[in-house]
């Protein structure tokens, strides 16, 4: 069952004005996941992790200098098949969310799951990002989000 757009309008929204890209097509999700460069897909949801520590993390670390080539999200619970897809580039990891994968010309090469976001204050999940920017992305990156 899809939750209510309603219920997730402002969820969403935390995310979209921070330039993030809305992917809600399997479609949308293979075409950003196939980009040459580096993708984030951010993996959202209504859990209070999510709101607590995922969704201000990822506003953290997108002041970071460097940041992959797109950002982007997916709504768990709502875009189901988008979420699906976007799940099926995380190789060797169980569906989780919320969740940040980052893909390398269509490669994953970064997981941050459910697990390691429970419990952790904000700061501490951008620098979890900003870690995995640093060690996969380029520092003369900006962001592309349309």
């Amino acid at each position: 069952m899809r939750y209510d757009p309603m219920m997730t309008k402002p969820f969403r929204d935390e995310v979209t004005k921070l330039g993030v890209r809305e992917l809600t097509t399997p479609e949308e999700v293979d075409s950003i996941a196939k980009t040459k460069g580096t993708a984030l897909i951010f993996v959202n949801s209504v859990c209070g992790c999510a709101g607590g520590a995922a969704r201000p993390g990822l506003a953290f670390a997108l002041k970071h200098g460097v940041k992959p080539d797109v950002v982007s999200t997916v709504f768990a619970g709502q875009d189901i098949e988008a979420t699906e897809r976007a799940r099926s580039y995380f190789t060797g990891y169980a569906p989780s969310s919320p969740s940040f994968g980052l893909l390398k010309d269509g490669k994953l090469v970064s997981m941050i799951e459910r697990r390691q976001i429970e419990g952790q204050p904000p700061q501490a999940v951008a620098e979890m990002l900003k870690s995995a920017f640093d060690k996969h992305c380029s520092s003369k990156t900006t962001v592309k989000t349309q």
